[in-house]
């Protein structure tokens, strides 16, 4: 048995889904491995026959994100023949699932080093492309047909929790926008991005950015926006993440690794769990997951010292809030934006939330716990605990 580390991540720019995003003419499978090799030019001295396996996540698994991505990745990043790889697909917390898959690996001593991520080319694999779902799943009411369609989903919370009003995530969602332009303003997204050249209708562009940051966004501004789910609902195109393009990756490894390379690590997993809920209401997926993994780590809420909470809706992420009595603009939480201003590209977005939290680890040594949590399509959520490896009463 061995303690698993979260060594380093990095991920491209987010962009645009679509053909007017930035990323239209790009494959899916070159957005991970530049990542790839972005992550492995950060650290030389780690031999790459060392790594152990390869995990990358993604949502809809065909065409140039089918055929084993993790395995077809690890070729073309040029890494030695004998390190193996797999894909994963757990809807949105692809990446995460990655990261907890190959990280318990790791904790029993079948790994020592690996590579975790994960990629999702909206624009050209929508949501629930080519899937056929079982006509049982209506015929005999196991889900509410309303379940298959995210949008929907989040208008149900509105539904059934009336304190969620669309003001507050309105509000929520413009401090997502200001958080993150905060951040840009300050270099602290950029130093785990990724450039990447794309070949778009003006030519060659180098990305360097997030494609959809609104930070002029206002809560005036927002009012009046359409409602596409539902005629007079509470769920627009300022309050949810937008379509997105993307990819993540990140570098995990275990004491023998770390102490072997000279690895550094930002942070160490506690322990981690999903959970199930309601598929129509799969947005209060993170409430059971979050107190799953608490139970399991023997803490509480009031251990938790930063959140990274994924902001599919900004109607899920106030849920978790309101549940565990954490105010809305709580600087703790998203302290740096979140999915509504960078944009989600499913299956990768895990990984952002490990990247920023394990920064602010780094500049925030008086916090010893934080969480990692998202939703998951058809009724679950995800948590994973880390403990901050800068934490001052670690040091001896």
């Amino acid at each position: 048995m061995q303690n698993t580390y979260f060594v380093d991540g990095v991920r491209t720019p987010f962009g645009k889904a679509g053909e007017k995003g930035v990323y239209w003419n790009t494959r899916a499978d070159d957005l991970i491995v530049k990542s790839m090799i972005g992550l492995l030019d950060r650290h030389p001295n780690l031999p790459k026959e060392s790594i152990d396996d390869v995990a990358i996540a993604a949502t809809t698994q065909t065409g140039d994100q089918g055929l084993t991505i993790g395995r077809t990745s690890t070729l073309l990043a040029g890494l030695p023949l004998s390190v193996p790889g797999f894909a994963i697909d757990r809807m949105c917390a692809g990446a995460m699932t990655a990261v907890t898959m190959t990280g318990s690996a790791i904790g029993v001593g079948a790994y020592d080093v690996v590579l975790a991520g994960g990629v999702e080319h909206m624009g050209r694999h929508p949501m629930g492309e080519g899937a056929d779902p079982n006509p049982r799943f209506i015929a005999e009411k196991l889900v509410d047909p309303e379940a298959l369609n995210m949008g929907n989903t989040a208008e149900k919370i509105h539904d059934r929790f009336p304190s969620l009003t669309k003001e507050r995530a309105d509000a929520f969602a413009v401090r997502s926008q200001q958080r993150a332009a905060a951040a840009y303003d300050k270099g602290y997204i950029q130093q785990d991005l990724v450039t990447i050249s794309a070949t778009t209708a003006e030519g060659v562009r180098v990305v360097d950015r997030d494609e959809l940051l609104r930070p002029d966004s206002t809560i005036e501004g927002m009012k009046d926006l359409k409602t596409p789910f539902r005629a007079g609902g509470k769920v627009t195109a300022g309050n949810a993440s937008p379509l997105t393009d993307g990819a993540t990756i990140s570098l995990l490894a275990g004491d023998q690794a770390v102490k072997q390379y000279g690895l550094k690590p930002r942070m160490r997993m506690v322990g981690f769990a999903f959970a199930g809920v309601e598929p129509e209401i799969m947005g209060i997926g993170p409430i059971p997951s979050t107190e799953k993994a608490l139970k399991k780590a023997g803490l509480s809420i009031d251990d938790i010292g930063l959140f990274e909470i994924n902001e599919a809706f900004a109607v899920q992420v106030l849920s978790f809030l309101e549940h565990f009595k954490i105010a809305d603009d709580d600087k703790r939480v998203n302290a740096w934006g979140g999915a509504i201003a960078f944009g989600h590209p499913l299956a990768s977005s895990g990984v952002r939330l490990m990247n920023q939290l394990s920064r602010q680890f780094e500049m925030q040594p008086d916090v010893r716990y934080g969480i990692t949590s998202m939703c998951i399509g058809l009724g679950m959520g995800g948590t994973v605990i880390w403990e901050n490896e800068f934490f001052d009463g670690k040091k001896k």
